[in-house]
C-alpha cells in the first residue's frame, strides 16, 4: 500500500485521507522512499528536507482526523517546487554557481505560500538549468536531469527535475515555470500533463528574468489533479501586476462535460514551422489524438492562424535574449566566468540587439497576439504538437544540433508564450524508442479552465501511462 501511494494520483490520495485508510504521513513516506531508490540515477532534486516534510505531514494528520479541519483538498499532498521559484527556508540557486548558497531565503513567492496555506508537504525544489535559459535540465552547479523513461536522455527543461520526480512519484505533484515552454517542453518528453495557464492568473513574484514571457503552472499525472492545484494557487497576489484582482473561477466545475459540440482547430505546424522538421512519430501520433476528440464528439477544422509572416521564433528570440543580456549585467566579470557559456552567449547576443530591434519585436508580439486572439474567437480550442520530437541525449542544449542560443527549436510551446493564453500539453503515444510524444491544447484568453476539460475528456480515453522506472520498487 505505501509503495502505491506514491504514485497515486492526488485526488485519490486524499480521499483516502478523509476515509482514514492512508495518513499524510504514510504518503510522504512512500514518496521519499522513491527518491531513495530514483533520484540517485535521475538528479532530480536541489533541495530535500525529509525532516521538514514529515513535520508538515504529521501536522497535516492531525488536521485530517480532526474531520472538516483540513486546510485545502489537497492537504497532505506531496509535493515539489521548482528551483526558480522563491521559498522561504529553502535555497532558491536559479541553478547558478553565481548565485549566493547562504541566501537569505526568507522569502515565499505567491505559489510557495499559496501551497503553504493549502497544507501541501513540501519535499524540496527541483533542479532547473541555470535561470532556466534553456529547455532542458542541467547545469554546472546540479549537473544534468535525465529523463525516467530512458536513463540517457534529457528530462526536457527547463522544469525538468520537477517532471522526472514526478514521473516516478518522488512526489503527487510538482510546480513549473515556462518562459518559452518550460512547463510543456518537460512535460512532453517525460509524459506528463502540464499546463502553462493564461499570464497572471498564477502570479508571479518576483518578476522572471524572462518578464511577461513567464508563467508558472502544475505539473500532474493527471489533468484533475491539475485543476485541483489550480483552484489554490491561481489565486490574486498584489505583488503580480499583471493578475485580475477578482479571480475566483473554480477550475472544478464543468470539468467532466467532455468536449461533444466544440468547435475545435487542429494545426500540425501552426502555419510557420517547417514539415520536415516535425518528426515522423510526433505528426502521426497528434493526428491520432485528434481523432480522438472527434470521437468524442468535437467538430474538427484543420485551420491555422496567419501570422503575416512574422515568424514567433524571431520575436521570442529577441524577448529572452535582451532579457538575459540585462540579466547578466548585474552580475559582475568574476561571477559571469561561473556561468553556463551558452547563457552567456545569448545575453552577448542580446547586447547587441539595438532598441529599434527589441521594440520591432514588442511590437510584433502584440501583433501575433491579435492574430490569435482574432483566430481563438473562431474556435473553441486550438490543437497542435506539443514538440516536433522527442527527448533527446542529455548535455546537448537543443535539437537540431542548436546551441540552445536561439530557442527555435521549441516553436509550438513559445508561440503561446508570447500571446499569454492558457496552453496545456497531455502524452499521446510513444515513439520508436518508446520515448512519450505531446499533444498541445491552447484555448482563448482566460479559457484555461476549458483547456483543462478538454484535456481530461481525452485522458478519460487515453489514460497517461507511467514509465516502466515507476514500477521498479
Amino acid at each position: 500500500m505505501t509503495a502505491d501511494l506514491a504514485m497515486m494520483p492526488a485526488h485519490e490520495l486524499v480521499k483516502l485521507f478523509k476515509a482514514r485508510k492512508a495518513s499524510p504521513v504514510e504518503a510522504t513516506k512512500a514518496a521519499l522512499a522513491r527518491v531513495d531508490a530514483f533520484n540517485g540515477q535521475l538528479n532530480a532534486f536541489q533541495h530535500l528536507d525529509p525532516d521538514s516534510a514529515m513535520r508538515q505531514a504529521r501536522a497535516s494528520e492531525k488536521r485530517w482526523k480532526k474531520g472538516g479541519k483540513r486546510l485545502s483538498d489537497i492537504d497532505g499532498v506531496p509535493i515539489t517546487i521548482k528551483d526558480m521559484v522563491l521559498t522561504k527556508g529553502m535555497p532558491t540557486r536559479m541553478g547558478s554557481l553565481a548565485t549566493d548558497a547562504d541566501g537569505p531565503f526568507t522569502v515565499d513567492a505567491p505559489v510557495a505560500q499559496r501551497l503553504r496555506e493549502a497544507g501541501t508537504v513540501l519535499l524540496g525544489k527541483t533542479t532547473s538549468p541555470e535561470y532556466g535559459w534553456k529547455g532542458v535540465t542541467d547545469s554546472k552547479l546540479f549537473g544534468a536531469t535525465h529523463n525516467p523513461w530512458k536513463i540517457g536522455r534529457t528530462s526536457g527543461g527547463s522544469s525538468g527535475g520537477g517532471t522526472a520526480a514526478e514521473a516516478v512519484g518522488m512526489g503527487n505533484l510538482a510546480i513549473g515555470t515556462d518562459g518559452a515552454g518550460s512547463v510543456r517542453i518537460p512535460c512532453s518528453f517525460c509524459g506528463l500533463f502540464g499546463l502553462k495557464p493564461t499570464q497572471a492568473r498564477v502570479p508571479l513574484f518576483p518578476m522572471s528574468a524572462q518578464g511577461t514571457l513567464s508563467h508558472i503552472g502544475p505539473m500532474t499525472r493527471t489533468v484533475r489533479d491539475a485543476a485541483m492545484m489550480m483552484n489554490v494557487i491561481a489565486r490574486p497576489d498584489p505583488r503580480d501586476p499583471y493578475g485580475r484582482p477578482d479571480d475566483a473561477e473554480d477550475y472544478l466545475k464543468g470539468f467532466d462535460k467532455g468536449v461533444k459540440g466544440l468547435r475545435i482547430a487542429y494545426s500540425p505546424n501552426l502555419g510557420f514551422v517547417e514539415r520536415e522538421k516535425i518528426d515522423r512519430d510526433v505528426a502521426l501520433a497528434v493526428e491520432q489524438a485528434v481523432k480522438v476528440f472527434k470521437t468524442l464528439g468535437a467538430k474538427i477544422v484543420e485551420d491555422q492562424p496567419d501570422f503575416m509572416g512574422l515568424d514567433p521564433r524571431k520575436i521570442l528570440n529577441a524577448h529572452w535574449q535582451s532579457n538575459v543580456a540585462l540579466l547578466l549585467k548585474s552580475f559582475s566579470a568574476e561571477k559571469r566566468e561561473l556561468m553556463d557559456p551558452g547563457l552567456v552567449k545569448a545575453a552577448e547576443y542580446g547586447a547587441q540587439l539595438g532598441q529599434e530591434a527589441v521594440v520591432t519585436a514588442i511590437h510584433q508580439r502584440q501583433t501575433v497576439s491579435a492574430i490569435m486572439n482574432q483566430f481563438m474567437a473562431k474556435y473553441d480550442l486550438l490543437l497542435t504538437p506539443t514538440m516536433p520530437m522527442t527527448a533527446f541525449a542529455v548535455n546537448e542544449n537543443a535539437a537540431w544540433g542548436g546551441d540552445g542560443v536561439d530557442i527555435g527549436w521549441t516553436p509550438f510551446t513559445l508561440a503561446f508564450n508570447l500571446t499569454r493564453q492558457p496552453a496545456a500539453t497531455i502524452p499521446c503515444g510513444l515513439d520508436r524508442d518508446g520515448m512519450p510524444i505531446g499533444l498541445q491544447i491552447v484555448g482563448g484568453h482566460a479559457r484555461d479552465a476549458l483547456v483543462l476539460r478538454a484535456a481530461a475528456a481525452y485522458e478519460r480515453v487515453r489514460p497517461i501511462p507511467a514509465p516502466p522506472m515507476a514500477h521498479q520498487i
